[in-house]
Order: structure tokens, then sequence, then C-alpha cells
């Protein structure tokens, strides 16, 4: 895991660069909005949750398998009303501004366009925390004793988690930018789409209790 000032440098240096090859991909390259074709997109996909079939968009060009190098905290490289899907597995909650990227993906999106995002669960590190289950937490990104510490390492992760997540604040946050049938997936591996979110997707997705999963699914429709 790189440092967050090894972040900060990068991000410094090749942000605006990213975001110049980010506008020309969605001026010259990116589906069009009468594009007939289904276009899915992953955001940060990372090295190992590249989909093939998909447009992979990813900030880090150096360890990350990408389609397209674009720094998705700011405008998304897609033109307005031309994505069928987008998915990102544990991404949003690394971003400075929640409510913009859902607004843009939203932008993005065809008319019944949808939505799979995922992120550390609040409310269940929180319920495993007040029972004092020590043994839900993994050790990472730092060795801890205490569950308080073990609290801290799952909800900011070294400064790395810009926002906690919840179900009710990320439902709350996609219905006020106008995503509607929001809803929870309440059990690992769950979804709506199965058309879209195949066994493929599926198995790059992690958990370590699936009973209490730490991830937070929510999946909408615009």
């Amino acid at each position: 895991m790189l440092s967050r000032r090894s972040k900060e440098l990068f991000y410094t240096f090749f942000s605006p660069v990213m975001r110049i090859n980010g506008t020309l991909y969605r001026t010259i390259r990116a589906p069009r909005k009468n594009n007939d074709n289904l276009i899915k997109v992953q955001l940060g996909p990372g090295q190992k949750n590249y989909l093939a079939g998909w447009i992979n968009v990813d900030s880090n060009l150096f360890t990350a398998k990408v389609d397209v190098w674009s720094d998705i905290r700011y405008t998304l490289p897609f033109k307005d009303e031309s994505v069928d899907f987008f998915y990102s597995h544990h991404v949003i909650e690394h971003l400075p501004d929640l409510t913009f990227h859902l607004k843009d993906m939203y932008r993005a999106l065809k008319k019944d366009g949808k939505i799979r995002i995922g992120g550390p669960n609040g409310d269940t590190a929180i319920r495993k925390y007040l029972e004092n289950d020590h043994a839900w937490f993994i050790n990472f990104p730092d060795e801890r004793e205490s569950i308080g510490g073990k609290l801290e390492n799952f909800l900011i992760c070294r400064q790395e988690h810009l926002t906690i997540l919840t179900p009710s604040f990320l439902k709350e946050s996609l219905e006020n930018v106008g995503f509607k049938n929001v809803k929870v997936c309440l059990a690992t591996k769950e979804t709506r789409f199965p058309e879209i979110i195949d066994q493929n997707v599926l198995g790059k997705e992690w958990e370590t209790d699936l009973n209490f999963p730490m991830t937070l699914l929510v999946e909408a429709e615009k």
C-alpha cells in the first residue's frame, strides 16, 4: 500500500495529464448517446479486477490494467446518456466529493441505465465494534490489537477513506441526485442484474464473512 504522501505526489504530477486524456477520450473515442451496443464501465479495476468486455477506467497507469487512463475524481470520460451500466467496488470511499461523482454517473447513464457500487460497510463495522468482535476485522492496513484500533483501520484506512458508507447514507445520496429503485444487496453475491453482473464479476468481489459482509453493495437505476 503506497503512502498517502506518495499518492499525493502522483496526483499532483499526473492529474492534469489524466484530465486531458479523459477529455480527449470523451470527445473523440467515447461511445455516443445513440450507440445501440451495451456499454458497461468499471471504475477503478486496479490490476486484478480488470473485466474483459467492459471499459475499465483507472487513474493508475503503472500498476493497474486500464482501457482509459483518467482521474475519476473529476468529470468521467463519457458523453451524456451514453453508458448502460457503471460498476465500482471499493472505489467511492476514496473520492473527495461523493455527491459530484454520483451526479456525474447519473449524467453519463442512458435512460434506465443502472449502477452497482460497493464499499466498506460502516453499519456492520460499528455493530461488530459494539459486540467487541475482534475476529471480524482484518489487520489491514496496520496491525491493531484494540477493537477501537481495528475499527479505525476499517473506517479510515490511513486516511485513504474519505467518507463512511452506511446503507441509509448511500441510499439518501443516490436518491438526492435522481436515482430510483435504490436497493441494498442483503446477501453476498446478490444482484438484480445477473445478465450484466455475472459470475465473472461476482467472482472478483471479495468477502471474508458471508453472514456479516464487510462490503456494502447497492444497486440503482436512472
